[in-house]
């Protein structure tokens, strides 16, 4: 098969010359869930030309109903071709912009709202890039969670069928031209994890949600369900998402300096300041569902405590160690994102976050490299550590007082995405759990 296309032209020959027969046009929701539909061949001109309506009011967090009109327009360089056949033909996808009919980018659009806090970026010769670590469990149907296998960190298991599956979604990533660096199986039995080489961020946003798609179709191929929720099994890890970052200037890493502490530059300190100074608000976007606060618990490696370290894993943020002559890769990796989020959303939070602390000279405390998880609480508010929030409501009312996520999501996805989640508050917190059954009913 050719190599994949670039351009509109490129796109509509390769189509032709492959025998493609569906091409399926994604955006996501607030939440970032994938929404698509799927078009002939010969809708693709129309689509690059003119974009295809569909109605807003029915995706969570768009249009209301008296604006409901906006319109797919598919990005030629996102396309890229399934790797496998259905009914013998080909079938591919494209990512697409979300437009008013005016074709003026759509403020409710996730991708758009990170595409501008790049471009704003790039306005002082940055460029953002990220290399994010999705956790992952297999199970064997989606309506229990029975394990595959009793593995742990980086255990190989012979005849293993988890890590026969990971290998086949590493082939599939590949084959639609998303590099790997690694992958293994994670710290839990029947965890796992494929690690995306890093990349600017708005390429790595759409590869994450390429990828989530990918881990779960391979796995629903062979008869096995795949699931980033957060937290889906009592008394082992929870899947997260480490994020790797740093901020790039004419082909240079400038996180990193030879004379700096730690290896780190001004922008380094800045940025790693206002990434601590600002998680609190941020976790809302970063751990976006009420089970994602079933992993932010001490004793199980999700970091909680608002603190930074080079070795110190239970750190919010690690600095990892410089090597001699590898510059580029100095960066921040921030622990407790899990891999449920809306990878737009997050990204955009993060830098803008990052970027608050460079631009306004946030003082970096000092790094902790004892385990917090050991530390008493008046030690830890004594070195003024502090505490991320402990549910989704809680993460709630911090992020509603916050000027810096208000600006960067924009008032209309800022107010839709609070709605939404007080919604999901309310509806948890009337349910009576199968704990409250078998503890308080035979005593009360």
């Amino acid at each position: 098969m050719d190599s994949m296309p670039g351009t509109k032209e490129d796109v509509i020959k390769f189509v032709h010359d492959n025998n493609v027969s569906i091409i399926n046009l994604w955006f996501c929701d607030i939440l970032g869930k994938i929404k698509s539909f799927g078009i002939p061949p010969a809708q693709l001109e129309v689509a690059f030309d003119e974009g295809l309506g569909f109605d807003g009011s029915s995706v969570e967090g768009f249009a209301r109903i008296y604006e409901s009109d906006l319109v797919a327009k598919p990005i030629p360089e996102t396309f890229a071709v399934f790797p496998w056949m259905v009914d013998g033909r080909r079938t591919a996808r494209m990512i697409c912009d979300v437009l008013n009919p005016d074709k003026t980018p759509y403020q409710g659009d996730p991708r758009h709202l990170l595409k501008a806090a790049l471009e704003k970026l790039a306005m002082d010769g940055y460029t953002f890039t990220v290399g994010p670590e999705l956790e992952y469990f297999y199970f064997k149907s989606s309506d229990a969670t029975e394990l595959l296998d009793p593995a742990g960190y980086f255990d190989l298991v012979p005849f293993d069928l988890g890590s026969e599956i990971r290998q086949e979604t590493v082939h599939a990533l590949q084959d639609m031209g998303i590099p790997v660096e690694a992958a293994h199986h994670e710290v839990a039995p029947s965890q796992h994890e494929i690690d995306l080489k890093y990349a600017d961020a708005l390429t790595m946003a759409d590869r994450t949600m390429t990828y989530r798609f990918l881990v779960k179709e391979v796995a629903r191929q062979r008869g096995i369900y795949a699931t980033f929720m957060p937290k889906p099994v009592f008394a082992h890890n929870g899947n997260g998402m480490h994020v790797h970052q740093s901020l790039f200037k004419n082909g240079e890493n400038v996180f990193f300096s030879s004379d700096g502490s730690f290896n780190l530059s001004d922008v380094g300190t800045g940025y790693l300041a206002g990434i601590l100074r600002h998680c609190r608000e941020m976790a809302a976007v970063t751990n976006q569902w009420v089970n994602s606060y079933k992993r932010l618990v001490p004793g199980y490696e999700a970091p909680i405590y608002v603190a930074w370290g080079q070795r110190n894993r239970s750190a919010l943020v690690r600095v990892p160690m410089y090597k001699p002559g590898k510059a580029k890769a100095t960066r921040v990796e921030f622990r407790c994102p899990d891999p449920a989020c809306n990878p737009y959303l997050a990204f955009a939070v993060m830098v803008a976050a990052g970027m608050k602390g460079v631009q306004e000279k946030y003082t970096l405390p000092d790094p902790v490299e004892e385990d917090i998880y050991l530390m008493g609480e008046t030690e830890r508010e004594r070195r003024g550590i502090e505490v991320l929030p402990d549910s989704l409501y809680a993460g709630l009312q911090v992020t509603e007082q916050s000027e810096l996520v208000r600006e960067t999501l924009g008032e209309h996805v800022f107010t839709k995405f609070l709605e939404n989640k007080y919604i999901e508050w309310d509806n948890y917190r009337v349910q009576v759990t199968e704990y409250e059954i078998d503890k308080y009913l035979p005593i009360l």
